[in-house]
């Protein structure tokens, strides 16, 4: 009988992706679905940059780039590691890739052998153990509540480290939490990752400009690690540019030529035209991101406040990131029209036929007791999204 593979068996279709298909395909029917499963932000690409794009295609700069990026895009990275992150690399140490989750892809796959074991730290995005389990790697979680803001503790890591353990993978801001670690959190994680010397340390930094509490601190500045430290970024979040599918990643040289070499054989180069809009993006003034920082700002204190007024879900403060991670295990067990809330997948399901209004399960992301809801839509949307979920919760009993 001809079948898939049993690698493909292994994996899970992305929640996220899978609710906000099903959320196009009632709307496609006429109802009017509010989606907050996507973490897109709906703002649109600045207009230097869409230009940067336009004079690319003029200039006719459409042929195959080199794999691992235009050196004049790889020098533009290497500047806003130095200004934004204090990161020091050079050129050769930057892959450009087609998105951040290729960067997080290759470096999985390119250091990561069958049975290693791969510490997550616990909320975590989807992707992170799928990747793990194509490379036939071990997820180990290491795991946080809405108490301690979802934020492990370095004794946590400790304690799950073995003489297995060959990756440590986190992000913060952190998607689906919305937690930021601080400088000295990350130098306690660092000090821990000092003492075993064969751990590499792959920091998501994606949603590093969408921070309420400050600047982002790199866990790469910690001099004890650094070394070791693989830090991936992108153009998604910051500059409104999920469309244009490019990530990139700053790591120790050989690190840099295994991805290298990995993406080769898989993708090859990132769009040309992508790479010289990056360049304009990256050499952007600080403003640009500025701006809708400050509006996500507002929609988190707006949709903080509405989460609140909401009986039965318990909500933390989130400091970066578009996301909110409220607990719903309260509604487990309640019913409406002879169906049964068992878990968090049935109450999406709940409130995507019955409020229409999109959210993701948190067993998507490790934590079964929680929902993702984002925030990177309008006000309105926002304020007639809670007012459904609430009624559409009042009616369990």
């Amino acid at each position: 009988m001809i079948k898939v593979s049993e690698r493909l068996n292994r994996l899970s279709e992305s929640q996220t992706l899978a609710m906000a298909r099903l959320s196009r395909e009632l709307t496609a029917q006429g109802i009017d679905v509010i989606s907050l499963s996507l973490g897109e932000p709906d703002f649109n690409t600045p207009d230097h940059v869409k230009l940067a794009a336009k004079m690319a295609i003029d200039n006719n700069i459409t042929h195959y780039p080199p794999i691992s990026g235009f050196l004049e895009l790889k020098q533009a990275i290497c500047e806003k590691f130095k200004r934004e992150n204090e990161l020091q690399f050079s050129p050769e140490q930057i892959v450009v890739s087609t998105g951040a989750k290729q960067s997080i892809a290759n470096a999985i796959m390119a250091l990561i052998d069958k049975e290693d074991e791969v510490i997550l730290l616990s909320p975590y995005w989807v992707s992170y153990l799928e990747i793990v389990k194509l490379a036939e790697g071990t997820p180990v979680l290491v795991k946080a509540g809405i108490e301690t803001d979802f934020k492990v503790t370095a004794d946590q890591v400790e304690k799950a480290i073995t003489s297995k353990t060959r990756m440590i993978i986190f992000s913060s801001p952190c998607n689906p939490t919305g937690s930021v670690f601080s400088q000295k959190e990350l130098e306690a994680l660092a000090a821990v990752i000092e003492k075993h010397e064969n751990i590499i340390v792959l920091s998501d930094e994606i949603y590093e400009h969408i921070n309420f509490s400050g600047k982002s601190y790199s866990i790469g500045r910690c001099k004890n690690i650094a070394d070791r430290v693989i830090t991936v970024n992108g153009l998604s979040k910051a500059f409104a540019m999920t469309g244009w599918r490019l990530g990139f990643i700053g790591a120790p040289l050989w690190i840099a030529k295994a991805c290298d070499k990995m993406q080769g054989q898989i993708t090859s180069g990132t769009s040309t035209i992508s790479q010289m809009a990056a360049i304009a993006a990256l050499n952007s003034p600080p403003s640009i991101t500025e701006e809708m920082t400050r509006a996500f700002h507002q929609r988190r204190d707006l949709c903080y406040n509405l989460l609140r007024e909401i009986p039965g879900i318990k909500c933390n403060k989130p400091e970066g990131a578009f996301y909110f991670f409220p607990e719903i295990s309260s509604y487990f067990g309640k019913s409406f029209g002879g169906k049964t809330i068992r878990n968090a997948e049935d109450l999406c399901m709940f409130l995507l036929h019955e409020g229409h209004v999109a959210v993701v399960s948190g067993d998507a992301f490790g934590e079964p007791s929680c929902i993702r809801l984002s925030y990177a839509t309008s006000e309105e949307n926002i304020r007639k999204a809670m007012d459904r979920i609430k009624k559409s919760l009042e009616k369990l009993n």
